[in-house]
């Protein structure tokens, strides 16, 4: 593909996921192909290809309350600053307002330079924190939740509906839902750590006891994403070793159709919301 060449967007399906890994991991996100299959099943993705090679995407995807979110904004390091990007983003906005959509997405610093200008306002932050882990747990694992206790306290702190991909997370392979003391969470697969997410809480206290709890049953690298105004939260969990790795700055675009009535202390991942 020439520099001067306009790129052609395509519409993505499920063929296409293992090529869209391949644009992730180049990246070093943490996603899976069955992430992958999330939103290439679900969402709309779109893409630009050179030749056979699926070089950059950008996916929505819906929520109910007329909402979509929007990410896996990506572009191979072979073809950026062709405007790839922007391109893909304005496809997906174009999507979200042929169907009357609010958009919603978790930007990074630089991202949100780039979305402000579009009209996208900000509404909470959030940071990515790792635990690496020793290669013992000392304790089994355990699932103590369920997915409809989970799916209910999710939309009490979303607003949105999300049965589906609660329950698509859940029926993977090494999920598991992990409850107690009023608090529970979800607990999956990526690529190379695992992610626990979302987590709901009556308290800090209490969604510090359980990822503890998760922690002492797990042996891989952990991954969350925090809701940086629970700070009792955020201050826990870096003194027993959590390292903050980014900041991602959540924001909208359009009206808010929807109200959480409690505030998450992790979210399911910045692709996820």
């Amino acid at each position: 593909m020439a520099v001067t060449d306009a790129p052609h967007i395509v519409q993505l399906g499920v063929d296409d996921a293992t090529a869209g890994l391949a644009l992730s991991t180049e990246a070093h996100w943490n996603q899976t192909d069955e992430d992958w299959r999330i939103f290439l099943r679900d969402g709309v993705v779109f893409g630009i290809r050179d030749g056979m090679r699926l070089v950059a995407t950008a996916a929505l995807l819906p929520y109910s309350g007329n909402n979509a979110w929007i990410s896996m904004v990506l572009v191979s390091g072979t073809h950026r600053r062709r405007g790839f990007a922007t391109r893909l983003v304005d496809a997906c906005l174009e999507t979200a307002r042929q169907n009357g959509l609010t958009s919603w997405l978790d930007a990074t610093p630089d991202g949100a330079a780039v979305y402000g200008p579009l009209g996208f306002t900000p509404t909470l932050q959030l940071r990515r924190l790792k635990l690496l882990k020793p290669a013992r747990a000392e304790a089994p694992p355990s699932s103590s939740g369920t997915i409809e206790a989970l799916r209910a306290r999710d939309r009490r702190a979303t607003g949105f509906d999300r049965t589906a991909l609660l329950s698509a997370f859940a029926q993977r392979s090494g999920s598991r839902i992990v409850g107690a003391n009023g608090a529970i969470a979800l607990v999956r697969d990526g690529r190379t750590a695992r992610h626990i997410g979302p987590l709901l809480a009556d308290n800090a206290a209490a969604a510090l006891a359980l990822v503890d709890a998760i922690v002492r049953s797990e042996t891989s690298p952990l991954l969350l994403d925090v809701v940086a105004s629970q700070d009792a939260f955020l201050e826990g969990l870096t003194a027993v070793g959590w390292t903050i790795e980014r900041p991602f700055q959540r924001m909208r675009l359009g009206p808010a159709t929807v109200t959480g009535e409690e505030m998450p202390f992790a979210v399911a991942g910045p692709e996820f919301g």
